[in-house]
Protein backbone atom coordinates (compact mmCIF):
# COMPACT_ATOMS: atom_id res chain seq x y z
CA UNK A 1 0.00 0.00 0.00
CA UNK A 2 1.54 3.40 -0.83
CA UNK A 3 2.00 5.32 2.20
CA UNK A 4 1.70 9.47 2.26
CA UNK A 5 2.98 12.36 4.80
CA UNK A 6 2.01 15.81 4.79
CA UNK A 7 4.51 18.04 3.16
CA UNK A 8 2.93 20.67 1.29
CA UNK A 9 6.35 20.59 -1.18
CA UNK A 10 6.93 21.97 -4.47
CA UNK A 11 8.37 20.35 -7.20
CA UNK A 12 11.97 21.47 -6.86
CA UNK A 13 11.21 20.79 -3.22
CA UNK A 14 10.15 17.43 -3.66
CA UNK A 15 13.36 17.12 -6.07
CA UNK A 16 15.80 18.07 -3.74
CA UNK A 17 14.19 15.71 -0.48
CA UNK A 18 13.85 12.79 -2.97
CA UNK A 19 16.91 12.66 -3.87
CA UNK A 20 18.97 13.21 -0.63
CA UNK A 21 21.26 9.91 0.50
CA UNK A 22 18.42 8.39 2.51
CA UNK A 23 16.23 8.38 0.19
CA UNK A 24 18.13 6.53 -2.26
CA UNK A 25 16.15 3.47 -3.51
CA UNK A 26 12.73 4.86 -2.52
CA UNK A 27 9.60 5.16 -4.99
CA UNK A 28 8.15 8.25 -4.47
CA UNK A 29 5.59 10.73 -6.08
CA UNK A 30 4.47 14.56 -5.00
CA UNK A 31 0.20 14.46 -4.67
CA UNK A 32 -1.12 17.48 -4.25
CA UNK A 33 2.07 18.62 -1.93
CA UNK A 34 1.94 15.15 -0.02
CA UNK A 35 4.82 12.75 -0.60
CA UNK A 36 3.57 9.31 -1.48
CA UNK A 37 5.70 6.05 -1.24
CA UNK A 38 4.90 3.39 -4.06
CA UNK A 39 6.09 -0.05 -3.60
CA UNK A 40 8.25 -2.01 -6.05
CA UNK A 41 6.78 -3.22 -8.99
CA UNK A 42 7.88 -7.09 -9.88
CA UNK A 43 9.56 -9.09 -12.68
CA UNK A 44 6.10 -9.26 -14.39
CA UNK A 45 5.58 -5.59 -14.84
CA UNK A 46 9.55 -4.66 -15.52
CA UNK A 47 9.02 -7.29 -18.76
CA UNK A 48 6.18 -5.68 -19.35
CA UNK A 49 7.61 -2.19 -19.72
CA UNK A 50 10.45 -3.95 -21.60
CA UNK A 51 8.55 -5.07 -24.49
CA UNK A 52 6.37 -1.73 -24.64
CA UNK A 53 9.51 0.37 -24.47
CA UNK A 54 10.95 -1.99 -27.53
CA UNK A 55 7.88 -1.70 -29.38
CA UNK A 56 8.16 1.85 -29.29
CA UNK A 57 11.84 2.30 -29.84
CA UNK A 58 11.28 0.48 -33.27
CA UNK A 59 8.61 3.16 -33.80
CA UNK A 60 10.60 6.02 -33.00
CA UNK A 61 13.55 4.79 -35.28
CA UNK A 62 11.12 3.91 -38.28
CA UNK A 63 10.23 7.75 -38.36
CA UNK A 64 14.00 8.91 -36.78
CA UNK A 65 12.22 11.41 -34.55
CA UNK A 66 11.42 11.38 -31.37
CA UNK A 67 12.29 9.67 -27.77
CA UNK A 68 11.11 7.74 -24.55
CA UNK A 69 11.60 8.87 -20.96
CA UNK A 70 11.50 5.60 -18.87
CA UNK A 71 11.80 4.37 -15.44
CA UNK A 72 9.15 6.54 -13.59
CA UNK A 73 10.66 10.00 -14.64
CA UNK A 74 9.19 12.32 -12.49
CA UNK A 75 6.05 14.31 -14.93
CA UNK A 76 5.00 17.49 -13.07
CA UNK A 77 0.89 17.39 -13.80
CA UNK A 78 -0.09 19.92 -11.68
CA UNK A 79 1.00 23.31 -9.71
CA UNK A 80 -0.21 24.83 -6.16
CA UNK A 81 -0.61 22.33 -4.85
CA UNK A 82 2.00 20.73 -6.86
CA UNK A 83 1.88 16.95 -8.49
CA UNK A 84 4.95 14.81 -9.58
CA UNK A 85 3.50 11.77 -11.22
CA UNK A 86 6.37 8.62 -12.44
CA UNK A 87 4.87 7.27 -15.31
CA UNK A 88 6.16 3.97 -16.52
CA UNK A 89 6.59 5.04 -20.18
CA UNK A 90 6.46 8.85 -21.88
CA UNK A 91 6.82 8.98 -25.35
CA UNK A 92 7.54 12.32 -26.83
CA UNK A 93 7.50 13.01 -31.15
CA UNK A 94 10.16 16.22 -31.28
CA UNK A 95 13.78 15.45 -31.17
CA UNK A 96 15.83 16.10 -28.35
CA UNK A 97 19.53 16.06 -26.96
CA UNK A 98 20.52 15.14 -24.28
CA UNK A 99 22.17 18.45 -23.47
CA UNK A 100 18.64 19.90 -23.62
CA UNK A 101 17.35 17.42 -20.86
CA UNK A 102 15.95 19.07 -17.61
CA UNK A 103 18.50 18.03 -14.90
CA UNK A 104 15.00 17.82 -12.64
CA UNK A 105 11.51 16.79 -13.05
CA UNK A 106 9.81 16.74 -16.75
CA UNK A 107 7.16 19.57 -17.28
CA UNK A 108 6.79 19.44 -21.44
CA UNK A 109 3.75 17.65 -22.33
CA UNK A 110 4.36 13.96 -23.59
CA UNK A 111 1.66 13.19 -26.30
CA UNK A 112 1.93 9.57 -24.85
CA UNK A 113 1.61 7.85 -21.46
CA UNK A 114 1.96 4.33 -20.58
CA UNK A 115 1.40 2.88 -17.58
CA UNK A 116 1.85 -1.22 -16.78
CA UNK A 117 -0.62 -2.46 -13.72
CA UNK A 118 0.61 -3.42 -10.97
CA UNK A 119 -1.11 -5.94 -8.64
CA UNK A 120 -0.56 -2.73 -6.03
CA UNK A 121 -2.50 -0.37 -8.19
CA UNK A 122 -6.11 0.42 -7.10
CA UNK A 123 -8.97 1.15 -10.06
CA UNK A 124 -9.86 5.04 -7.74
CA UNK A 125 -6.11 5.74 -7.84
CA UNK A 126 -5.47 4.86 -11.13
CA UNK A 127 -8.06 6.24 -12.66
CA UNK A 128 -6.99 9.52 -10.51
CA UNK A 129 -3.77 9.37 -12.33
CA UNK A 130 -5.34 9.13 -15.92
CA UNK A 131 -7.27 12.00 -15.42
CA UNK A 132 -4.31 14.13 -13.59
CA UNK A 133 -2.46 13.32 -17.24
CA UNK A 134 -5.46 14.57 -19.45
CA UNK A 135 -5.75 17.46 -17.20
CA UNK A 136 -2.07 18.18 -17.79
CA UNK A 137 -3.00 17.87 -21.45
CA UNK A 138 -1.81 13.83 -22.34
CA UNK A 139 -3.80 13.53 -25.67
CA UNK A 140 -3.55 9.41 -25.15
CA UNK A 141 -2.65 7.19 -21.92
CA UNK A 142 -2.49 3.53 -22.51
CA UNK A 143 -2.86 1.30 -19.53
CA UNK A 144 -1.51 -1.81 -19.90
CA UNK A 145 -2.70 -4.96 -18.33
CA UNK A 146 0.03 -8.39 -18.23
CA UNK A 147 -2.32 -10.69 -16.40
CA UNK A 148 -5.27 -10.17 -18.81
CA UNK A 149 -3.20 -9.19 -21.42
CA UNK A 150 -5.64 -6.33 -22.49
CA UNK A 151 -4.87 -2.68 -23.01
CA UNK A 152 -7.11 0.26 -22.27
CA UNK A 153 -6.77 3.18 -25.11
CA UNK A 154 -7.73 6.39 -22.58
CA UNK A 155 -8.65 9.72 -24.49
CA UNK A 156 -9.67 12.45 -22.73
CA UNK A 157 -13.77 12.96 -22.46
CA UNK A 158 -13.92 9.36 -23.58
CA UNK A 159 -14.36 5.96 -22.25
CA UNK A 160 -11.71 3.42 -22.36
CA UNK A 161 -11.35 1.31 -25.19
CA UNK A 162 -10.56 -1.96 -24.50
CA UNK A 163 -8.02 -3.93 -26.89
CA UNK A 164 -7.13 -7.84 -26.77
CA UNK A 165 -4.48 -9.84 -27.63
CA UNK A 166 -6.40 -10.51 -31.07
CA UNK A 167 -6.49 -6.50 -31.91
CA UNK A 168 -4.58 -4.13 -33.12
CA UNK A 169 -3.14 -1.02 -31.12
CA UNK A 170 -2.88 2.29 -33.14
CA UNK A 171 -1.82 5.94 -32.63
CA UNK A 172 -5.36 7.19 -32.42
CA UNK A 173 -4.62 10.44 -34.39
CA UNK A 174 -1.85 11.19 -31.76
CA UNK A 175 0.78 8.76 -33.01
CA UNK A 176 1.27 9.27 -36.84
CA UNK A 177 1.61 5.79 -38.67
CA UNK A 178 2.15 4.27 -35.58
CA UNK A 179 0.34 0.37 -35.36
CA UNK A 180 0.74 -2.86 -33.61
CA UNK A 181 -0.71 -6.25 -32.53
CA UNK A 182 -1.37 -6.04 -28.77
CA UNK A 183 0.29 -9.52 -28.35
CA UNK A 184 3.60 -7.92 -29.24
CA UNK A 185 3.46 -5.55 -25.56
CA UNK A 186 3.90 -9.18 -24.35
CA UNK A 187 6.19 -11.68 -25.81
CA UNK A 188 8.16 -11.08 -28.76
CA UNK A 189 6.24 -11.65 -32.32
CA UNK A 190 5.33 -14.82 -33.64
CA UNK A 191 8.58 -15.91 -35.93
CA UNK A 192 8.05 -18.10 -39.35
CA UNK A 193 9.23 -21.66 -37.96
CA UNK A 194 12.75 -21.98 -38.73
CA UNK A 195 13.91 -25.20 -40.90
CA UNK A 196 16.24 -27.97 -38.51
CA UNK A 197 19.65 -27.74 -38.49
CA UNK A 198 21.03 -31.20 -40.98
CA UNK A 199 22.49 -33.21 -38.93
CA UNK A 200 26.33 -33.89 -39.67
CA UNK A 201 26.91 -37.29 -42.10
CA UNK A 202 27.91 -39.82 -39.81
CA UNK A 203 31.66 -41.04 -41.41
CA UNK A 204 31.88 -44.12 -43.06
CA UNK A 205 33.03 -46.88 -41.08
CA UNK A 206 36.55 -48.65 -41.81
CA UNK A 207 35.80 -52.43 -42.73
CA UNK A 208 36.98 -55.00 -40.05
CA UNK A 209 40.36 -56.59 -40.89
CA UNK A 210 39.69 -60.16 -41.18
CA UNK A 211 42.22 -62.65 -39.29
CA UNK A 212 45.67 -63.21 -39.83
CA UNK A 213 46.55 -66.84 -41.63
Amino acid sequence: MPTTAATGMTAEEFYDWANRPENDGRRLELDEGEVVEMPSPGEVHAYVCGFVVRVLTEYLIRRRSGYLLTNDCGLIVRRRPDTVRGPDIMLFLENRTLDQMSRGFCERVPPLVVEVFSPSDRPGRLNRRIDQYHRRGVALVWVVYPEERTVNVCRPDEFPKVLDETDELTGNGILPDFACPVRDLFGFPDLPPTAPTPRPSPAPKRPRKGPRK
